[in-house]
Formats: structure tokens, sequence, C-alpha cells
């Protein structure tokens, strides 16, 4: 795979409209949040949606969840964030069509450090993402596992949350957490952000207790709960460590099948948004 800037120093951007943004994000670790990540978008880009996935996380999966080697995050999202280069530098393409990632690196550790003291510190992702027009449909950001000034300027940026949930019971508690952050983000930060959707991972239809985490979600969040569940699936787990999303892994798996049907129900709740704007 060959990798190259999407955007050069001469490329003019000229997209019709601004593109979607939408937070992944959930600060309990270990709900599947970078696997809905790396393979939501492939899936959107596989819809020939042109799609910028943007790693948040300084553990970095994201990036290397879709081929992205260390060696070659020469600028990442921690340069992006602190101001030191704009998103057009830090954008890499992928081998998968339509599909671009703007990697992250361990120095995003100790942003939340360095921007403490700095002016509008929680409006710098969305500064960075409106500064210059962007040729994309949609924009993905994989938070990191915590409510911390990263996942706070990933809110502030956002149009919308996606909310991959884990089918245990101490999931629940988190995303009672994670909601609450939202709310005082939309009422002080982000009057726009709004819950796209909340998405069941790792659902194990031999275990009761999934189907009783699944059964309290959709009592409490109604249609905010998409009916695509993503199951618990080797190949999911497998896929990262070939630098792949499951998607090309293995297509035929049901993880990556369950990813598919995911991108069909995002993309027709973002129809049905623009039908009743």
């Amino acid at each position: 795979m060959t990798l190259a800037p999407v955007l050069d120093e001469t490329t003019e951007a000229k997209p019709t409209v601004a593109p979607r943004i939408i937070a992944i994000a959930n600060q309990k670790g270990g709900v599947g949040k970078t696997t809905t990540a790396v393979n939501l978008a492939t899936a959107l880009a596989a819809a020939e949606k042109k799609v910028l996935l943007f790693d948040l996380d300084p553990q970095g999966n994201a990036s290397t969840g879709v081929g992205i080697s260390r060696q070659a995050r020469l600028v990442t999202s921690y340069e992006v964030l602190v101001g030191a280069k704009p998103i057009k530098a830090a954008t890499l393409a992928t081998s998968i069509p339509h599909l671009s990632v703007v990697a992250a690196s361990v120095d995003l550790s100790g942003a939340e450090i360095e921007l403490v003291a700095a002016e509008r510190r929680e409006y710098r992702l969305r500064e960075a993402l409106t500064a210059q027009a962007l040729p994309f449909d949609y924009v993905l950001i994989d938070c990191p596992p915590s409510l911390g000034l990263l996942t706070l300027n990933a809110l502030v940026a956002a149009h919308a949350v996606l909310v991959p949930l884990q089918c245990e019971f101490y999931a629940l508690e988190g995303l009672s957490h994670l909601v609450r952050t939202i709310e005082r983000v939309k009422r002080h930060l982000n009057p726009a952000l709004e819950i796209q959707g909340v998405v069941l991972t790792m659902f194990d239809k031999r275990n009761n207790l999934s189907d009783l985490v699944a059964a309290d979600v959709r009592d409490h969040f109604g249609d905010k709960v998409y009916e695509t569940v993503i199951p618990r699936n080797v190949r999911i787990s497998e896929a990262p460590s070939h630098g792949k999303p499951v998607l090309l892994y293995d297509f035929r798996c049901p993880g990556a099948q369950a990813y598919v049907h995911l991108a069909g129900e995002v993309l027709r709740r973002e129809r049905l948004r623009l039908t009743a704007a």
C-alpha cells in the first residue's frame, strides 16, 4: 500500500456541502469503539461516501486498523489539535477507495496537559475542521476511552455522537455518565450536538445477559438504538493484526456483514434527518 497525502498544498477542495461530523465515543474501554470507527468508516466508503477517519486516541489503533504504519505517521492529529499543522497536511490515503485518515500518535497523551491553559481549548478540533473546505461526506472521530479534553474536543466539533455499547451490565452505568456529559456539552458548548445512535456490540446470542442488556437499552433509548447488533466474532478480533478492517479481512463473516448493515442504518437516518430539516 502506498501512503500519500490525499490533499497537497496545491489542492483546492470543492465540496458541495460541509461534511457531517460524527464522534464515536464511550469512556469505557473495550466496548468495540475503535472497531466500530474503522469498520463503519470502511462500510460508508464502500457505499461510495468520501470518509475521513480522524484518530483522536493516543493508542492509534484506528490508524493501525486501516493499515497506517507508525513510521508513516509524520504529521498526526496531535499537530492538528495543537495548531501546528492544518488537516490537509495530516491527511493520508488508505488502500480503501474513498477512505482517508488522520492518524494518531502517542504525542496526543500530552496534548491535554499542553492545552490546559490554552485559549478556546475545547474548540481546537472544531476550528481545525472548519478552517478549510474538506472534500468529504463524513468525518468519523475515534475518541479515546475517557471523558477528558480530547473527547471534549470531539464532542464540541461533532454534529452527532455514535455510542458503541458492549452488552454487559457495567456498560449501562457508563452510558448514563456519557449521556450526562453529552447533555452538558450541548447546553454550554455545542447546542447542535445530538445522539445519532447507540450500537450494541459484542452481542453473544448464547448469553442471556446480552438479551437483557439489549432490552434495557432499547427500553431506555427507544429508536435511538440501532436495529443492527454487532456480534462477538473472532474474525473481527483477528482483522486488526493484519492491518485491515474486517470487511476486507473476511467480508462474508457475520461481523463484517453486521457493519455493512449498520452503515445502511446510519445512511438511512441521515437521509431522514435531511428530509425533516
